[in-house]
């Protein structure tokens, strides 16, 4: 006769803390999220603006590896690449109202407002593909939460990406398979809270909702509740671990959420938490079976979303399109033959990226939107800039690749003092790009100048996430900080004119990629003649090569500037990989599961003016 195993033991609150005080690893056992509250002297820490003090340590439950997922072999126990299911725990957090803005947005998005373009950069320009818009359950939303650009949408003019079914446009499609009724192979387990339906009828509406990933499983959060830690839903995979996810700022409502989550096994899954329904795509790695390091949906849009792969491929999909085996077209394989060099016939990435499918290619039936290859190595993250026109991409090759996503064209290369860059962000005015590395460093860019401004020295150990923190940056300061696998939070704060500029960054070539930037970034230019390209039809064809200026090569550390921190504090027992700012906390997350939420000084936050 078949018996059915019993179900697994959870460890009580009084016996996890019994194990803790007594040095005794917590078991490595499905388990359910535990919340403390640890306090202490160790448990804050104190900078210019005030004292932060730990509010909660929630400590998400680690699953035991599936019975039939083959363990890892490293081959090299000295090597430093880490494998995809180490990616640690990382949160994606969204709020189901339009939250208040950070005071600096006001002055920035009103400069923005106010500036005009001295060339029409693309079709259409006055069009914003983050207008404010309607959502037939939620009320008004914005794409970007407040922040909004004149930028067109991505593949405008293509008609083949339009919307066919005029009757669908007021309706959110929802995926077509049902999770918890679901006998695929790729999901393990789906356990939603008893009292799912009620909580979210009598939860906060300005609260946050919270998605993160610990191993192969996936939970969603109620960060608002005071139980927090009983999750309202849970996903158990099979052999896949969830490396990255993010949440559609354009479709939340609160009836529905739409979720992408990137896979070790080059999958992807679109799933709507409210309903438990999914769809996967890319299935068993049919258009790029490598990893996905980075997912983010394309702004202004309700279907796109833009997956990093780690062959250094970045892939545009569509939620609602099926996928067909991906060959590259026959006009972007002529144009790749027509641009290889070397004896081999590899392509040089150092001046192109390789576009194997264009956004503008009239065959959108199917699954991919769009192929660009970067590089022959890992892309480790990438993020859009605030104008929606723009992307930053990093990679174990140790370059930040800066690109106009809309025209699919490389604009500027920069490289690492050494080793490959793990991390990037925007400012919230676009002004600069932090990336965070394998040298230890934090490095602050002005690509309006195609310079570096800054390098900022303070960890121990590889830097795993950057972030700018909106509510202390205005038009002249910023705050940003920082968390590496050396467990340490770091905080730092620059000010543009007290920092020496290197030599390189005085000198303004013709050509440079503040040409090609948008005019938020090249305000200080926009009337003089350098913020302009010339035509290639004025050209020679030497002053044309001329004007590839990149990529660029490393200032040495005696002409660029050192910043160090105003905050460099241990708090954590592991390495940490995600760091966001809110209104009125710190957040935090490690590779064991821990999240902690610092609370700032109670009188921290500027109101608007």
């Amino acid at each position: 006769m078949f018996v059915l195993p019993p179900p697994p033991r959870y460890p009580t609150q009084a016996s996890y803390n019994a194990a803790l005080a007594g040095g005794q690893v917590a078991p490595m056992i499905e388990t359910n999220n535990i919340l403390t509250t640890p306090s202490g002297p160790e448990y804050q820490f104190l900078v210019g603006e005030g004292l932060y003090v730990l509010k909660d340590d929630l400590h998400l439950a680690t699953p035991p590896p599936h019975p039939s997922e083959a363990p890892i072999v490293n081959p090299n126990p000295l090597a430093t690449t880490p494998q995809p299911a180490s990616a640690g725990t990382k949160l994606s957090l969204i709020s189901i109202t339009v939250r208040p803005l950070p005071p600096s947005f006001y002055r920035i998005a009103s400069r923005a407002s106010g500036l005009e373009p001295s060339i029409q950069e693309h079709p259409n320009e006055n069009r914003s593909s983050t207008d404010v818009r309607d959502s037939s359950e939620g009320g008004p939303l914005s794409s970007t939460d407040g922040f909004v650009s004149n930028a067109p949408a991505f593949g405008e003019g293509n008609t083949s990406l339009t919307q066919t079914n005029p009757k669908d446009a007021g309706k959110r499609k929802k995926p077509k398979n049902n999770m918890t009724k679901s006998n695929s192979s790729f999901i393990s387990r789906v356990i939603a809270h008893e009292t799912l339906n009620k909580r979210l009828q009598d939860r906060q509406t300005d609260g946050l909702f919270a998605f993160a990933n610990i191993n192969r499983a996936f939970q969603w959060l109620d960060l608002s509740s005071s139980t927090k830690h009983d999750y309202l839903l849970k996903i158990l995979f099979t052999k896949a671990h969830c490396l990255c996810h993010d949440v559609n700022r354009i479709t939340k409502s609160s009836t529905h959420i739409d979720v992408i989550m990137g896979f070790s096994t080059g999958e992807i899954i679109w799933m709507e938490p409210m309903t438990q329904r999914y769809t996967r795509l890319n299935k068993n790695g049919i258009i790029n079976g490598t990893p996905v390091s980075e997912i983010r949906w394309i702004p202004g849009s309700e279907t796109l979303f833009l997956a990093a792969h780690m062959d250094g491929s970045l892939v545009v999909y569509d939620k609602e399109k099926e996928d067909a085996l991906f060959t590259v077209e026959e006009e972007a394989a002529a144009k790749e033959n027509g641009e290889t060099n070397g004896a081999n016939g590899t392509v040089n990435f150092s001046e192109q990226i390789q576009v194997k499918k264009s956004v503008h290619s009239k065959n959108q039936k199917t699954n991919p939107v769009a192929v660009w290859k970067l590089s022959n190595q890992r892309i480790n993250a990438f993020a859009i800039s605030p104008d929606n026109r723009h992307l930053a991409v990093v990679s174990e090759d140790g370059s930040l690749r800066i690109i106009d996503y809309l025209k699919e064209e490389l604009l500027d290369l920069f490289y690492s003092y050494y080793g490959g860059l793990t991390c990037v962000c925007w400012s919230p005015d676009g002004r600069y790009v932090l990336t965070g590395g394998q040298d230890d460093l934090i490095t602050i860019w002005c690509p309006a100048e195609s310079a570096i401004i800054a390098r900022c020295q303070g960890h121990h150990s590889w830097v795993t996430s950057v972030a700018f923190d909106p509510w202390r940056c205005d038009d002249k300061n910023y705050r940003f900080g920082s968390v590496g696998e050396d467990c340490r939070l770091c905080l730092w704060d620059f000010s543009v004119g007290m920092l020496h500029r290197p030599r390189a960054a005085s000198v303004r070539q013709r050509g440079s990629v503040a040409s090609r930037l948008a005019p938020l970034q090249r305000a200080e230019t926009q009337n003089t003649s350098t913020s302009r390209r010339r035509s290639n039809s004025n050209l020679s064809s030497g002053e044309v090569e001329e004007e590839k200026l990149f990529p660029h090569p490393v200032e040495p550390r005696s002409r660029t500037a050192m910043l160090p921190p105003v905050l460099s504090k241990i708090v954590d027992k592991d390495p940490l990989c995600w760091l966001e700012f809110t209104e009125d906390s710190i957040l935090t997350s490690c590779k064991s599961g821990h999240i902690r939420t610092w609370n700032r000084p109670s009188d921290s936050t500027t109101q608007p003016e």
